[in-house]
């Protein structure tokens, strides 16, 4: 259960930092994806619909220090208007409207807050995957240059009767104060909530929640060492969230695929060794290359570059996985991407977690036609489709005090930039 009485989360209100849109007209002009998905054309594209996308303050460029350019542009805004901040505090309520895997339509509903930095730990904040070391400088350097919250953290908490969006809802029966519809077509809206009793029957609703990080761990990293060097209290001890409720309809987790490179004939026949002893293995045709979300002992798709033949790949037992991972919880031996890790990444194909942190002969794939893709072009050896990683288990894993592999979960869809930010002074 992720919940814990003598400590807790601290969940606040904020005084926002936002487009004017009297400056900026639309604001699905001037928001952006999140700044690690973002390519130099799409930069381009995003900064053609307006000189005021946040990809220029997010994902700066600039000579000799980006960093100071993105000081000195975000300054400028706020002298311009573009961006105003509230006089009094709110919680957002937010809204994302998208089609499911299984093509309806669904919405997931969540709130911008303020939560107060903690340690990681019981009670209160934690991470559920281990985390890549490079993009913690980034944007602790960015963090410093423009004194604020960016981009917000994407966090789960438990609220099975729905008590905090229950005193947000009513309020989402008025025309939004934002609406964007991103290039998925998932229409995002937020409402502005100043009104201090549905304030504090959110308060009241999350008072014993533990705040799961789903998307944002290095950006959480970030704000805690960014507070940590300021030191004292202010709002440099708080962080920009979106919450959204574990048992939420409109929650969405795919898979994120692996792939392999520079496997040498040793290491070759070490995973085809594995993948016989431990596997059983049956041809599939492409379009069924991508296991279905289901229960039971892991499934995986393969190919690789030599053969070009897909398989289906289904671990012959249980106690195989539960060997391999002694040393953790029971929930972990049963996560896909621990078993994956610790059978064949870690242990026939020999990749560290350092090689596996720094995309080492390692690398991702967002859907199995990229992961097709790259293996038939010879870019990778290998590719290994995975299952989606139920929430039931992110919480199971978490509550266990233990980190997932890297991008274990894909949350979708991903939180916008720019729909607000939370200045740090």
């Amino acid at each position: 259960m992720l919940a814990c009485g003598s400590a807790m989360a601290e969940i606040q209100p904020l005084r926002a930092l936002h487009y004017n849109s009297a400056v900026t007209g639309s604001l699905g002009d001037v928001v952006a994806p999140p700044y690690d998905v973002i390519d130099a054309d799409q930069r381009a594209a995003l900064l053609a619909r307006s000189p005021f996308n946040v990809v220029a303050v997010d994902l700066p460029e600039g000579d000799p220090d980006p960093y100071e350019s993105a000081r000195d542009l975000f300054d400028s805004w706020q002298l311009q208007g573009v961006v105003v901040r509230d006089a009094e505090p709110a919680i957002w309520a937010h809204t994302q409207q998208y089609t499911g895997p299984a093509g309806g339509s669904l919405t997931r509903r969540g709130f911008f807050c303020r939560v107060r930095i903690e340690e990681y730990g019981a009670g209160r904040v934690r991470p559920h995957e281990r985390t890549h070391p490079g993009p913690k400088e980034d944007r602790l350097r960015l963090t410093r240059a423009t004194r604020t919250n960016l981009s917000p953290i994407f966090s789960l908490y438990s609220d099975p009767q729905g008590s905090a969006w229950g005193a947000l809802e009513e309020f989402t029966s008025q025309p939004p104060t934002g609406e964007a519809t991103d290039a998925d077509g998932t229409v995002h809206r937020i409402w502005r909530v100043t009104d201090p009793h549905a304030i504090e029957a959110v308060q009241a609703a999350t008072r014993q929640a533990e705040l799961l990080i789903a998307d944002g761990h290095h950006r959480y990293e970030t704000a805690r060492a960014y507070a940590q060097e300021i030191g004292g209290e202010g709002e440099h001890q708080y962080v920009l969230m979106c919450l959204v409720a574990l048992e939420d309809p409109g929650l969405t987790v795919f898979p994120t695929h692996r792939l392999v490179k520079g496997v040498d004939r040793a290491h070759q026949e070490a995973l085809r060794d594995a993948l016989q002893r431990n596997f059983h293995i049956t041809e599939v045709s492409a379009d069924e290359l991508a296991p279905s979300t289901g229960e039971g002992p892991l499934e995986l798709g393969y190919i690789d570059a030599h053969h070009q033949q897909t398989y289906r790949l289904t671990l012959k037992d249980q106690s195989i996985a539960s060997e391999a991972l002694a040393d953790r919880s029971d929930p972990y031996q049963h996560l896909d991407t621990g078993v994956l890790e610790a059978l064949i990444l870690k242990g026939a194909l020999g990749l560290s977690d350092d090689d596996i942190s720094h995309l080492h002969n390692f690398g991702y794939a967002r859907d199995a036609r990229q992961a097709l893709e790259l293996v038939r072009r010879g870019e990778f050896d290998a590719a290994f489709l995975m299952r989606p990683t139920p929430v039931q288990q992110v919480r199971d894993i978490a509550a266990a005090g233990e980190n997932m592999p890297p991008k274990s979960t894909y949350f979708f869809p991903k939180l916008l930039t720019g729909l607000l930010f939370s200045p740090l002074f």
